[in-house]
């Protein structure tokens, strides 16, 4: 961003008028949202630099931002500009140098990669395609084999339903602390099958109050903490219930064994976010977006997700507690892997290199 924009940030002005709803808003209330989450203010005319918007347009959030950064330029959507940074001695938007959507990338700073964010005019007829455009901008570059390739489009007709109900992303993620209690309760006393179902459930609704709140632009502080703060405690009471279930399953580990396999997995689990956390804070990046390698490991690596489908397969043959045995294991391997990640790119480092994501 340049000095005089970071003197003074630009004034969304929109015009236009369109009454047709995204995700359950106007695309003026849309446009206020933006603003507000990317702390942008917002009237009906500026006399300083500011962001002229076409409500006739659904647009990512992250083209917003761009345009702010970028004073003197317009983005624009079949020749047409949508969002253009107007300075102060601009004589009007003629003036101004243009970025074709079309054919324009631009960095994603989250996930330090380029890519092209959609804009399209907005209208009845095109909501369904903009809903998609939108709901795919909102996933994780990165993620596990089950969020990518098993539930997207469950979630997103569960996203579009929420959005339409009103529901609030909080709402949605109480909904999934319901489930996930059920899931434990089940577990500890040896209801598999009630407790993956329910289980499930709420992976899938893990996946929706995110998506819902990017979407309909509602991500809050208190949200953040109760999402991931959900997601960072109840594993271990999952695999811990899974154990003790066995009891009454008729399958119970030797004491020793399960005390082993509850080591190897609460022990493991907590050491691999440990590192995970040490390489953002040594690195500026996630440990799965470093190399190619990184990225596909995530996909399978010992978390929640990549766990419960060990565990359902051993269910299905009647063995749960092998289930527990390879999940024990499979977290041992997972922390090792983690560990020589770490270790290489300290040695990266050490020898001058650089530690950078391979999607950007």
């Amino acid at each position: 961003m340049t000095d005089a924009a970071l003197q003074q940030s630009p004034t969304i002005v929109p015009f236009g008028v369109n009454r047709t709803l995204l995700w359950g808003m106007t695309s003026l209330e849309r446009l206020r949202r933006i603003a507000a989450a990317q702390g942008l203010s917002m009237a009906d005319h500026s006399p300083g630099p500011c962001l002229r918007v076409d409500l006739g347009y659904a647009f990512d959030p992250q083209w917003l931002r761009w345009a702010a950064a970028h004073p003197g330029q317009a983005v624009t959507r079949g020749g047409i500009p949508v969002i253009a940074h107007v300075r102060k001695e601009d004589p009007g938007l003629e003036a101004l140098s243009r970025i074709a959507q079309e054919t324009s990338e631009i960095e994603n700073v989250a996930l330090r990669k380029r890519e092209r964010p959609f804009i399209e005019r907005l209208t009845p007829e095109t909501v369904p395609a903009i809903e998609r455009a939108s709901y795919a901008g909102a996933y994780k570059g990165v993620t596990d084999i089950l969020t990518k390739y098993l539930w997207p489009e469950w979630a997103y007709h569960l996203t579009r339903l929420a959005a339409r109900w009103r529901l609030t992303p909080n709402m949605v993620t109480g909904i999934s602390a319901i489930f996930c209690l059920i899931a434990t309760l089940a577990f500890f006393r040896g209801f598999y099958w009630i407790g993956l179902a329910t289980g499930l459930f709420m992976m899938i609704l893990d996946t929706v109050d995110g998506k819902l709140a990017r979407c309909t632009i509602t991500s809050s502080k208190w949200g953040n903490i109760f999402d991931h703060g959900m997601d960072l405690v109840h594993p271990p009471f999952w695999w811990w219930g899974w154990g003790v279930g066995l009891y009454y399953y008729g399958r119970p580990l030797p004491e020793d064994v399960f005390l082993w396999c509850m080591a190897a997995i609460l022990g493991g689990y907590v050491i691999q976010r440990l590192i995970e956390g040490a390489f953002i804070t040594l690195f500026g990046i996630h440990i799965h977006v470093w190399r190619r390698f990184d990225s596909w490991f995530r996909l399978i690596t010992a978390r929640r997700n990549p766990n419960m489908p060990i565990l359902l397969a051993f269910l299905m043959i009647g063995r749960p507690d092998w289930g527990l045995e390879a999940v024990a294991i499979w977290t041992i391997l997972s922390l090792l892997v983690h560990v020589v990640q770490l270790v290489q790119a300290l040695m990266v480092r050490a020898r001058g290199g650089e530690v950078r994501s391979w999607l950007g």
